[in-house]
């Protein structure tokens, strides 16, 4: 195996692994399965939500060339299941890139998913292979593929149903051999509607399909997610081993979770800190905080959009629709991009174009 076959780099600061698993050269010991810390075994959760959604990661993940479409809320571990489907399937061995799209200016992303030759722009000195090509044989996961720009699309179509991409500046294609694994919320299909996304590109992406539930709809796998990020916390930091009392599982299990799992985990690290002992109480959980604050937000909150006899034209409509979320949700564009069925780069998106700015403190949470 050579030594590239074998390193573990980061290709851009929006590809969030570029990886191999390790050597599988001969070893006096039993080697451990590659990636094997990655598989779906390794994803924390009883319910039968989770299970349900897992069981069918684990059956096309020994479909190598399967395009997979993996749909989910904010934060319910889409790359992780990702993750899973590739360690848990016979290109273990190969490497695993990641990429969000929505992370990478659309100036760029063609170049960093195709690749270019030299000379086929301003800065282009040395011939680049694109993620497609260093993928090989193993997972490209599009992260967020519902913020590619409509430009892009056409030719992301392409390389899925030809297998072949032409790198920017380039006669001869390329032959592409890894699997694609795209990622959206579960506005994706709300996006086709709105013309936003090729309806071709969507039905090409979603070959198969793994749903993944809100934190709040797997029931008992809250209790067990926060005993999990405490433990790992104690050992990641080198903290005293805390636990969670009767008070702060009721705290947990009674809020709704709209940041999901990956808002679970800042809250347990958050009352970790703050916690002095070693019992965690529901007064060392903010959740109880940010709550009472966005139901004062949005109680009795309404907004009309008013349509004249002579018409109103759909952008006009759409940006009120969007300055009115903002006002009502005072600036927390995650509340407002769930409101209108939208991820926050798009929301983003569609503020810059209609010069919005957020109301009152921009917040995230």
């Amino acid at each position: 195996m050579s030594q590239n076959s074998q390193a573990r780099r980061t290709v851009n600061p929006a590809v969030t692994s570029y990886q191999r698993a390790p050597s599988d050269m001969a070893s006096p010991e039993p080697k451990p399965v590659p990636g094997a810390e990655f598989g779906l075994e390794s994803i924390v959760g009883e319910s039968d939500a989770l299970r349900d959604a897992l069981d069918r990661a684990r059956k096309v993940a020994a479909s190598r060339m399967t395009t997979v479409l993996i749909v989910g809320e904010t934060g319910t571990g889409k790359e992780l299941v990702a993750r899973g489907i590739h360690y848990s399937g016979p290109a273990r061995g190969e490497p695993f890139v990641a990429v969000n799209c929505a992370a990478i200016p659309e100036t760029l992303l063609e170049s960093e998913l195709f690749g270019h030759e030299r000379g086929a722009f301003t800065d282009a000195r040395s011939q680049k292979r694109g993620l497609m090509e260093l993928a090989g044989q193993g997972t490209l996961f599009l992260d967020e593929i519902g913020e590619m720009p409509p430009r892009l699309q056409p030719k992301l179509l392409r390389a899925l149903e030809e297998r072949r991409v032409r790198r920017l500046g380039g006669l001869q294609e390329v032959e592409i051999t890894c699997r694609i694994i795209a990622a959206a919320n579960s506005s994706l299909h709300d996006a086709v509607a709105r013309l936003e996304f090729r309806e071709d590109l969507y039905y090409r992406l979603n070959v198969f399909r793994v749903a993944l539930p809100p934190l709040r709809d797997r029931d008992g796998d809250v209790e067990l997610l926060g005993h999990y990020f405490l433990n790992e916390l104690a050992r990641q930091q080198e903290l005293d081993p805390k636990t969670l009392d009767a008070g702060a599982v009721a705290a947990l299990r009674a809020h709704n979770w709209p940041g999901n799992i990956r808002e679970l985990k800042n809250v347990i690290e958050h009352a970790a800190i703050l916690c002095e002992g070693e019992v965690i109480s529901a007064s060392h959980l903010m959740i109880q905080q940010r709550r009472s604050h966005s139901a004062a937000r949005t109680d009795g909150a309404i907004r009309e959009i008013q349509i004249p006899p002579e018409g109103k034209s759909l952008d006009m409509i759409e940006k009120e629709a969007v300055s009115a979320t903002l006002e009502i949700t005072r600036g927390n564009r995650s509340a407002a991009s769930r409101i209108l069925g939208i991820s926050r780069p798009t929301l983003a998106r569609k503020m810059r174009e209609y010069g919005l700015t957020t109301v009152g403190t921009d917040r995230a949470e």
